[in-house]
């Protein structure tokens, strides 16, 4: 019987996903806004045949944000630069519906997957911090769920835009004068409650004929939309049970959509601190945690959840009363559900969200890594993973060099990539645009 493989993404925090990283002595205190760290990272990741780097955004901070949030490098940006040193590894931006043109998003993502020959993917986000309305003219956020209404508006007409062209639109053709073939050209004229795009987009048809969709909202609205429109779902997840849930609601959820389950992946953010004992590999994770400061830890739990801390008891438990916040109300739920069910105070409550922002976290041997994520993969709690490394390049390097030997020895992970594209490393269907729109 042949085993099924796992997926594997990396997320690239800066210096690293733990709050006090920066402070590692390895760590490039800069990595942040440092392109030559990103590039040896991105070359790394494509040595060990990761399926993808896959870049968070956000467009508002606070002084108390974690460090590798305070400052970064625009998403569009930095992958287009990281395309020039990589050929395979996919590429993955995060770009807000709430904030943004649909027309925009569109273009630049179009343009990423040309640059990048195919390996282009969007994750598709909503915005969860309240703040970022102040940066766009806005006096508040909106709603949850008018949020993910505009999103799957917004979705469906950047889908529309990249049909613009097909194929084998663009000839041309020095000889005759032609340029592009016009009965091949289609405008969107969409006109909906949120959007009016006419189109066409002034980019021709991506080389995946859609770059690949990623979603991370773990809600009901979240996971309606990706059950419909997503190709790999980022999702927080802490027990095997848990996982299991959500893979088995999300995987469901698809299929009443009329898709195919077995064409979205499943991927939960883990840490992993990897060491030649599983003393060792915790001893790593005191390392770091003994860095948090008190004022950091708590306002970055204060901001997940949603409600000021401030002057609560550290010692003592979280409040009973936190209203349901306007953000990232999964996470919340998570973080809430992980207190309650391990008995902890607030201080080792921020000490323990601060090292993975409520993500599985796993420590051991390269062989107990690698049980650890098997487990999850063979039980369908999960396709693969989102790899959230605590520090950058330390606790990488350790993986790339000790578990993804390990994983391929035991069948789990590819030793060399499938394709040329990210739709086809991931194992995901081409796509095949049938068009009945206006023609130009």
């Amino acid at each position: 019987m042949v085993k099924k493989q796992m997926k594997l993404g990396l997320f690239l925090m800066g210096t690293g996903h733990h709050i006090a990283s920066w402070r590692h002595p390895e760590v490039p205190s800069d990595a942040g806004e440092n392109l030559e760290f990103f590039k040896k990272i991105a070359v790394k990741a494509e040595e060990a045949k990761l399926d993808m780097l896959f870049l968070s955004d956000g467009l508002a901070i606070h002084d108390l944000s974690h460090p590798a949030e305070l400052v970064r490098f625009e998403p569009f940006t930095l992958q287009s630069v990281l395309s020039t040193v990589t050929e395979r590894i996919g590429l993955t931006v995060t770009a807000s519906t709430t904030y943004n043109e649909p027309f925009h998003i569109a273009r630049k993502l179009s343009s990423l997957d040309h640059i990048s020959n195919g390996r282009a993917a969007w994750n598709i986000v909503t915005s969860y911090y309240e703040a970022e309305a102040y940066n766009f003219s806005k006096e508040k956020h909106l709603d949850h769920e008018e949020r993910y209404e505009r999103a799957e508006e917004f979705v469906e007409v950047v889908k529309g835009l990249w049909e613009s062209w097909e194929k084998d639109a663009l000839v041309r053709d020095k000889n005759t004068g032609e340029f592009f073939k016009k009965g091949k050209l289609h405008p969107l004229n969409h006109h909906g409650k949120h959007f009016s795009v006419r189109g066409p987009l002034n980019s021709s048809r991506p080389p995946q004929g859609r770059p690949v969709l990623v979603q991370a909202g773990s809600s009901e609205k979240g996971t309606d939309l990706a059950a419909k429109y997503a190709d790999v779902v980022f999702t927080a997840q802490q027990t095997l049970e848990g996982a299991k849930n959500f893979y088995r609601k999300l995987k469901n959820k698809a299929a009443v959509a009329g898709r195919n389950p077995d064409d979205i992946k499943i991927m939960p953010g883990v840490s992993v601190y990897v060491g030649r004992t599983q003393k060792e590999a915790y001893a790593k994770y005191e390392e770091l945690q003994e860095l948090i400061t008190p004022e950091v830890g708590l306002d970055f739990l204060s901001d997940y959840l949603g409600t000021d801390l401030s002057s609560c008891n550290l010692d003592g438990p979280l409040p009973g009363n936190i209203p349901l916040t306007n953000g990232n109300q999964s996470r919340q739920k998570l973080i809430i559900d992980l207190a309650k069910r391990e008995n902890l105070t607030i201080r080792q409550l921020y000490r323990k969200i601060a090292g993975s922002r409520a993500h599985r976290i796993i420590f051991g041997t390269p062989a107990q890594i690698a049980d650890a994520l098997q487990e999850w993969i063979e039980n369908d709690a999960a396709d693969g993973f989102n790899l959230m490394f605590p520090y950058f390049p330390g606790s990488f390097r350790d993986f790339a060099d000790f578990v993804i030997p390990e994983l391929q020895e035991r069948g789990l992970f590819r030793t060399e990539y499938e394709g040329t594209t990210l739709r086809e490393n991931l194992g995901l269907p081409a796509i095949d645009v049938e068009h009945k729109i206006q023609r130009v």
